[in-house]
C-alpha cells in the first residue's frame, strides 16, 4: 500500500501535476484531511499539461479521500478567453474511488473520468457559483461500471454529464442545484460518432435547476443513446424537468439542419414529482429524420411552480407511450 496524506489543519498550494502509474501496488491511497488550493495566478498554471491541474494517469486501485478540501481557485479563469482546465482529472485509472471530499471553484468541470473501469464516487460535495461557466460537476467520457451515489451537486453548469463510451453508469441521491441537471450529452458534435447505453439515474433532486434529466445530441452526428432510465425525481422549481434535444447548439451559434443524427432508443423516464419553472414541462425535440423510439413515461406529477398556470408537453418525432402523466404527452407518436 502506499499513501499520501495531506494532513488535517495544513494547506498546499499545488501548481498543474501529474501522478502517473502504472505502480507496483495495486491499492494507492490519496488522503485529504487538510486543504489543496490552486495557484491564485494565471502565470503560475502554466506546466508539463495545462488543460488539467491535478491529473492522475494509469493508476490502478486508486483511493482519493478524506474530509478535506479541493480549492480550484477558478475564478480568476472564469472571464478569461480560451480553454480553461479541469481541475481534477482521472484517465486510465480502474477500480477508483472517490469518496467525502469538498471540491470547489474549479476553473472549468470539477471531475472527469475518462477510459476508467469501476469507479465508487460517493459523499461528495462540489460548488461553485451559478454564473461560473462550464464548471461541470462530474464528466464521465469512455468508461464503465461507474458508481455515482450520495453527493451534493451545485455549480454553473452540469451536475453530472455523461458523454461518448459511458456504458452501466448508475446514479443515485445525488441533489443537484443551481446548474445545468443531469445530462446525456452533448453527443455527436462536428459530425463525429457517439455510443452511451445502460444508464439509470435514480432518487435524484433537481433544484432550481436550468434543466432536470436531459439528453443532448448535435445535429449531424451518428450513434446511439439507449437504454437510460431516470427514476424517481424530485422536482424544485426546476426548468425544462424532462428534455430530450437532438437541436443541441452552443448560444451565438448557428447550426444549420443536417440529415443524420445519433440514435436515441430505450429512453424511460418514471415518477417525476414536483414544480417546473418553464411552461414546458415535457420536451421531446428528436430528430425530423430519424426520431426517437420506445420513449416510455409514467407516473409523472410536473405542476407549475407559479401559481395560476399550466405546463404542457411538446413533442418532434418522437414515438412512444405514457401512462399516469401531468402534463398529458398526446404528442408521442406510436
Amino acid at each position: 500500500m502506499a499513501i499520501l496524506n495531506v494532513q488535517s489543519g495544513r494547506k498546499f498550494l499545488l501548481k498543474p501535476s501529474k501522478f502517473s502509474g502504472p505502480c507496483n501496488t495495486t491499492n494507492v491511497q490519496f488522503l485529504v484531511e487538510g486543504e489543496i488550493i490552486g495557484p491564485s495566478k494565471l502565470p503560475d498554471w502554466s506546466g508539463d499539461d495545462a488543460s488539467t491541474w491535478l491529473s492522475f494517469q494509469n493508476v490502478n486501485g486508486l483511493t482519493v479521500g478524506g474530509n478535506g478540501l479541493i480549492d480550484g481557485q477558478g475564478a480568476i479563469w472564469w472571464k478569461s478567453a480560451g480553454r480553461k482546465p479541469t481541475a481534477l482529472r482521472f484517465k486510465g485509472c480502474n477500480n477508483l474511488k472517490l469518496s467525502g471530499l469538498t471540491h470547489i471553484n474549479s476553473p472549468r468541470n470539477h471531475i472527469q473520468i475518462n477510459r476508467c473501469t469501476n469507479a465508487s464516487i460517493t459523499n461528495l460535495r462540489i460548488f461553485a457559483p451559478e454564473t461560473s461557466p462550464n464548471t461541470d460537476g462530474i464528466d464521465i467520457s469512455s468508461s464503465s461500471n461507474i458508481q455515482i451515489r450520495d453527493s451534493y451537486i451545485a455549480t454553473g453548469d452540469d451536475c453530472i454529464a455523461i458523454t461518448s463510451g459511458g456504458k452501466n453508469i448508475n446514479i443515485s441521491g445525488v441533489a443537484c442545484g443551481p446548474g445545468h441537471g443531469i445530462s446525456i450529452g452533448s453527443l455527436g458534435n462536428h459530425g463525429s460518432h457517439a455510443e452511451v447505453e445502460e444508464i439509470r439515474v435514480e432518487d435524484c433532486i433537481f433544484n432550481g435547476t436550468q434543466n432536470g434529466a436531459r439528453i443532448k445530441t448535435w445535429q449531424g452526428g451518428s450513434g446511439f443513446a439507449r437504454n437510460i432510465m431516470f427514476r424517481n425525481i424530485t422536482l424544485i422549481n426546476a426548468y425544462n424537468p424532462i428534455i430530450i434535444d437532438q437541436y443541441y447548439c452552443l448560444p451565438g451559434e448557428t447550426c444549420g439542419k443536417q440529415k443524420s443524427a445519433v440514435g436515441i432508443s430505450g429512453i424511460e423516464f418514471i415518477g417525476f414529482v414536483g414544480t417546473s419553472k418553464s411552461d414546458e414541462a415535457v420536451k421531446l425535440s428528436c430528430s425530423q429524420n430519424l426520431g426517437c423510439t420506445n420513449i416510455f413515461l409514467d407516473h409523472i406529477n410536473i405542476t407549475a411552480a407559479v401559481k395560476g398556470k399550466v405546463v404542457h408537453s411538446s413533442c418532434i418525432n418522437a414515438h412512444g407511450r405514457y401512462n399516469d402523466s401531468i402534463p398529458t404527452v398526446d404528442c408521442l407518436l406510436p
